[in-house]
């Protein structure tokens, strides 16, 4: 090797070395987080803009390194991640986190409630119940993320329990309310993953789910979907949680930080979320999907089952405790509403 061409080797790997010193210091705090959530859905966009607002107010320092799509798994292989520090963080479903927090699934109850204003009212106050319980299992629960109300879908038109009965109905695996909820009803269901639907749907092994009308267009369960019963079924909503012991390493600047971005992008995701699932009727229309009006008979049924398949599951889905909480809440909102 000439003299020359060494000098050249020594001054490449002197460059590579500042480079590689330098994106260490700018990641000296990287987190790396995952989602079932698509790129490039409402969800992913406001997280990437918290994590430019993360990057930029702390000098870089702080990076997050996210995984969307579900490419890193489901809610369980998310956490089995987690627990071995190959992820500190993820966006999770309520099924999926309610393995590891049961609390968690309490406002998932089918019927449970009838507005936003009712939810969000509830979820402030069981905020800080669900932050201290995902605090004592290592998490650090960020924010509060939203799917919204959620409706039954089917390849086929669905106004009667008694069709829903005779349909080949899916339940989310992990789930116990709602699979509880739908035995209470006369239905076996099929657990399955939220990946596994849309396959399941496609060669016919399933025939009615539950989504959001903006989830449906996002996951395309309405390619297959033509027919939506046009009610309420449930709230779906999840969290966006870090490791704790990671995130409390931080120097306390950078935790307020996360915090206050987080509230800040996540109360903007919030609104768009909901105006995507507004929007989303008309889109769902226009691709040739029906709304069916349901029996006003059997809607009052439904909500009379909810009671009673919250009597089978209180204690082992959820805590008799956080349910007395969550009622009371609602109690209060609603005795508020009509002075």
């Amino acid at each position: 090797m000439t003299c020359k061409r060494y000098v050249q080797l020594l001054i490449l790997l002197f460059v590579a070395l500042c480079l590689s010193s330098s994106a260490q210091a700018k990641n000296k705090y990287l987190f790396k987080v995952a989602t079932i959530a698509p790129e490039g859905s409402v969800w992913t966009n406001h997280f990437n803009d918290f994590v430019a607002e993360v990057g930029e107010k702390s000098n870089g320092e702080v990076g997050f390194k996210v995984y969307p799509g579900g490419i890193m798994g489901d809610d369980r292989a998310m956490f089995r991640k987690m627990q071995i520090g190959q992820l500190h963080g993820g966006g999770f479903t309520m099924t999926g986190i309610g393995t590891m927090v049961p609390d968690f699934r309490v406002m998932g109850i089918p019927f449970l409630f009838g507005s936003y204003g009712e939810v969000d009212y509830v979820t402030e106050g069981l905020w800080p119940f669900f932050s201290t319980a995902f605090a004592e299992n290592g998490f650090e629960l960020l924010a509060m993320t939203e799917v919204g109300f959620v409706y039954s879908m089917s390849t086929s038109p669905i106004s009667t329990l008694t069709a829903l009965k005779k349909s080949k109905v899916w339940a989310p695996e992990d789930d116990p309310i709602s699979i509880a909820y739908l035995q209470t009803l006369g239905i076996t269901p099929l657990p399955l993953t939220i990946p596994d639907v849309l396959t399941s749907l496609q060669t016919g092994m399933v025939e009615t789910v539950f989504n959001s009308l903006y989830g449906a267009i996002v996951l395309q369960w309405f390619t297959k979907t033509k027919y939506i019963s046009d009610i309420p079924f449930g709230y779906a909503y999840g969290a966006l949680l870090l490791d704790r012991k990671k995130f409390t390493s931080l120097p306390a600047s950078y935790q307020a930080l996360i915090r206050d971005s987080a509230k800040k992008h996540f109360k903007l995701l919030l609104d768009d979320t909901r105006k995507s699932n507004n929007d989303s009727r008309q889109v769902l229309r226009d691709n040739g999907v029906s709304m069916v009006i349901p029996d006003p008979k059997d809607i009052q049924s439904l909500s009379e089952m909810r009671d009673e398949t919250v009597q089978r599951v209180q204690g082992t889905a959820f805590s008799p405790q956080i349910y007395k909480v969550t009622t009371q809440l609602l109690d209060d909102y609603r005795n508020r509403s009509q002075k």
